[in-house]
C-alpha cells in the first residue's frame, strides 16, 4: 500500500472560533500542525503518494504544503467550488490515484497509535472492498458488524449479540481501488460510510479493531487541551 488520502477540507465548525481564520488541518498540537503530524505518520508507514483535499481556507493549506519538503509526493484535490464530504472527496480525488493500489484514508483531525502497516497487511490478507478502523467506545453513531461483515448502523432495535458487534468508526480506513468506480459522481457531497453501507450486502467490508486508549478525535474542542500533551506510545 503506497497511496493515501488525507481528508483536510472540512470547515472545522466544532473548533470555532479557532478555525474562523485557520483551517482545521493547520491547528497545532504541541507546536506541530495536524496535517504535518498525519503526513508524518503516513510516510512512516511507507506511503509515497498522499492526496490532500482542500476547501476551507484552502490557500493556507496549499502554501503550507508547498513551503515544506516531504519524503512523499503530496498532491492537492481541490474542492474550493464545492465541499464534497468524505465520499465525494474520494471520488473527486480518484484521478490522482493509480487505480491499482489500495488507498488509506485518514481524517486530518485524528491522532492515533494505530499500526498503519498492520492495517494494510490486514486489508491485503482479506481482500475486502474496505477495511474500517473501529474500536469499542461510546458514540451515538456506532456501526454494526455481523460475523466480521458490516451490516449497517447500530440501532437500539438491533442489540449486540455473540455474532453482532457495535463498534465506533475511527476515521481511518483502507479501501480497494475497485471502490472508486462504484462511488456516485462527485457532483454533490455524500459521506463514504453511507455509501459503504449501501454496498455492504454485496461487497465485503470488514473491521480492523484497535485499542481506544491511544486515539483522539481532536476535531472536538474538549480534546484539544488533552491533545497538547498527548504523546503516541510509539511511531508505527
Amino acid at each position: 500500500m503506497t497511496e493515501a488520502l488525507i481528508l483536510a477540507a472540512g470547515l472545522g465548525t466544532r473548533l470555532r472560533p479557532l478555525t474562523d481564520h485557520r483551517p482545521k488541518a493547520l491547528v497545532e498540537i504541541d507546536g506541530t500542525p495536524l496535517l504535518q503530524i498525519v503526513i508524518g505518520r503516513l510516510e512512516q508507514a511507507g506511503i509515497t503518494r498522499i492526496v490532500v483535499n482542500i476547501h476551507h481556507l484552502a490557500d493556507q493549506i496549499e502554501t503550507f504544503i508547498h513551503s515544506h519538503t516531504w519524503h512523499s509526493q503530496i498532491l492537492i484535490s481541490d474542492e474550493r467550488n464545492l465541499l464534497l464530504d468524505t465520499g465525494g472527496a474520494l471520488k473527486h480525488a480518484a484521478p490522482h490515484f493509480s487505480g491499482t493500489s489500495p488507498i488509506l484514508i485518514h481524517n486530518v483531525d485524528i491522532l492515533s497509535d494505530i499500526d498503519l502497516r498492520s492495517l494494510a497487511r490486514h486489508h491485503l490478507a482479506h481482500h475486502p472492498l474496505a477495511t474500517l478502523c473501529v474500536s469499542q467506545r461510546p458514540t451515538q453513531r456506532q456501526l454494526a458488524f455481523q460475523s466480521g461483515q458490516l451490516i449497517g448502523r447500530a440501532t437500539s432495535s438491533q442489540p449486540a449479540s455473540p455474532n453482532t458487534e457495535h463498534l465506533a468508526f475511527s476515521g481511518i480506513s483502507v479501501v480497494s481501488p475497485d471502490l472508486l468506480s462504484l462511488l456516485p459522481p462527485a457532483d454533490h457531497p455524500y459521506p463514504i460510510i453511507d455509501t459503504l453501507i449501501s454496498l455492504a450486502p454485496t461487497h465485503p467490508i470488514i473491521p480492523y479493531r484497535h485499542s481506544p486508549l491511544h486515539w483522539l478525535d481532536v476535531g472536538r474542542p474538549e480534546a484539544l487541551a488533552q491533545a497538547q500533551t498527548w504523546k503516541p506510545s510509539s511511531s508505527k
